[in-house]
């Protein structure tokens, strides 16, 4: 994937577990909703469940579909990992399998971090702020994105924080700011494999912020759980990305070592992207 791709992804995937992790203050995740309208009831709901997420885990499978390009189809499959520690928190995401189009499945290791730059060590470079570890084993080529400049003390940046600053977080983002930005609706579940889910279908109305980039998004809520289970978004470019989570583990203990990080000796050297200056202020 280019780098544009990569970060757009990245950024889909961060929002999509933030549906279903996001942290946050109660102030900030409960507001005045009208209570005859579904969507705020479903929306409300899916609030509560993330405040009280302190820990995921769980197989993804994350497909890229280029309708344009003969259909085109990639899918990759791993594992990916999330925890909250008080007002940090720490996402992986470890591919293992990947299938492009009528090819057989074969194994791909690729993986993707989002960590605090003082994590990173290389040596002339100092990484401040949080940053994006891009690992492809295959090639063994290695990118460093910059995602947020350093934090203020007092204010910790949060992944999901990153990821709504390209799409407001379902659960995390005030319902009515989410209704200044899409169109809103509930799906109905017509068949029967369908009734244990909630689909809501977000269409980006025509002033939104995010109107160069998608034209809807479609997430689907496990009744169970009350977590997301799959999200569908369409680009404007009209390509699509689809996640899947499967069989994710809430509030469990995760072994810390599982976001340790070291550049690969083997490597070549790794294509550093800091941000714009312009993005920095």
């Amino acid at each position: 994937m280019n780098i544009k791709m990569i970060i757009r992804a990245t950024l889909i995937l961060l929002w999509a577990v933030g549906s279903g992790c996001a942290s946050g203050s109660k102030t900030n995740a409960i507001t005045e909703q009208k209570k005859d309208d579904p969507v705020d009831t479903v929306l409300e709901q899916l609030n509560k469940s993330t405040l009280e997420l302190e820990s995921y885990e769980g197989q993804i499978e994350y497909k890229f579909v280029q309708p344009s390009l003969f259909d085109s189809q990639d899918t990759r499959k791993g594992f990916l990992y999330y925890i909250k520690e008080g007002n940090k928190s720490r996402l992986r995401v470890n591919f293992l399998t990947r299938k492009q189009d009528e090819e057989p499945e074969h194994k791909y290791l690729e993986q993707y971090i989002v960590l605090d730059g003082s994590s990173l060590k290389y040596p002339g470079e100092k990484f401040e702020g949080t940053w994006l570890v891009c690992i492809d084993y295959q090639i063994k080529e290695l990118k460093l994105v910059q995602l947020a400049g350093p934090a203020k003390p007092d204010k910790p940046v949060d992944v999901f924080e990153l990821a709504s600053r390209n799409l407001p977080i379902i659960g995390f983002t005030k319902i009515e700011n989410l209704k200044e930005q899409f169109d809103v609706s509930l799906v109905e579940q017509k068949t029967k494999e369908s009734q244990d889910f909630i689909q809501v279908h977000l269409d980006v109305k025509p002033n939104s912020v995010y109107k160069d980039d998608y034209t809807y998004i479609d997430f689907w809520i496990d009744k169970k759980l009350n977590l997301p289970a799959k999200v569908l978004a369409e680009t404007t470019e009209k390509d699509f990305y689809e996640i899947k989570f499967i069989k994710p583990k809430i509030n469990k203990k995760i072994d810390r070592k599982i976001f340790d990080f070291k550049i690969p000796k083997d490597f070549s050297e790794p294509e550093i992207i800091p941000l714009k200056e312009k993005d920095k202020q």
